[in-house]
């Protein structure tokens, strides 16, 4: 079993590498090259933005087990990342839903599409597992993946405030800084643990990247 090698660079790095072409489907996907350059359908979107505030819930129970398994004081600060998802990025949520005609009733009586499903038990697993390297090992690629395509985003703007905003949401200081702490985090604890479980943290890593590409995947029905 292949295990961490610091001259490879940082563990975070090293699992990233090891998605092979995943990492790149992922970033570079068609879903959000268009969303980018404001060509994207709003069917496309509206299908999108519905699954995902659907998984939110998961990912917040998600966080919840973060905050519960971090080592120490210093490592809760998934509090502050778990209050924004709660406040500012809800609120985003609703004017979006507003504006693409999509009402109480469909967004909170729509059932996950399977793919999604499997992005959250994937999710939820590793945070029942117990162990803080497996709750990173999922949460580092669902948010580093975020930053990377948006930060790929150029000037200007789409001219539709939810495509727009959904790329503001993820390029700017507070959500780098963010990225860059979990995967501290992850560089951290990453090396210190058995070669046995980094397998176990490459495997969650490179599955969540592949059902991130998954989950663009099924926007398009």
């Amino acid at each position: 079993m292949e295990s961490f090698d610091p001259s490879a660079g940082s563990f975070t790095e090293w699992l990233r590498d090891r998605t092979g072409g995943l990492w790149q489907q992922a970033t570079e996907h068609p879903f959000t090259k268009t969303l980018a350059d404001d060509t994207l359908e709003d069917s496309v979107y509206r299908r999108y933005l519905i699954q995902d505030y659907v998984f939110i819930e998961s990912l917040v129970t998600v966080l919840g087990y973060a905050v519960a398994l971090a080592p120490d004081m210093a490592a809760k600060r998934f509090s502050g990342f778990l209050a924004a998802i709660t406040s500012e990025e809800n609120d985003y949520f609703l004017r979006s839903f507003d504006a693409l005609g999509v009402d109480e009733e469909e967004r909170n009586s729509t059932p996950m599409l399977p793919q999604i499903q499997a992005f959250a038990d994937l999710m939820l697993d590793a945070a029942r597992s117990g162990a803080y390297e497996e709750v990173l090992a999922v949460i580092v690629p669902a948010e580093w993946v975020y930053l990377s395509w948006a930060k790929a985003a150029k000037h200007p703007y789409p001219k539709r405030f939810y495509l727009a905003e959904w790329i503001q949401l993820h390029d700017n200081p507070i959500f780098e800084e963010i990225v860059y702490w979990l995967r501290s985090e992850l560089d951290r604890v990453g090396p210190s643990v058995s070669i046995q479980q980094q397998g176990k943290v490459l495997e969650r890593f490179s599955r969540l990247v592949e059902l991130e590409v998954a989950f663009f995947d099924a926007a398009y029905g």
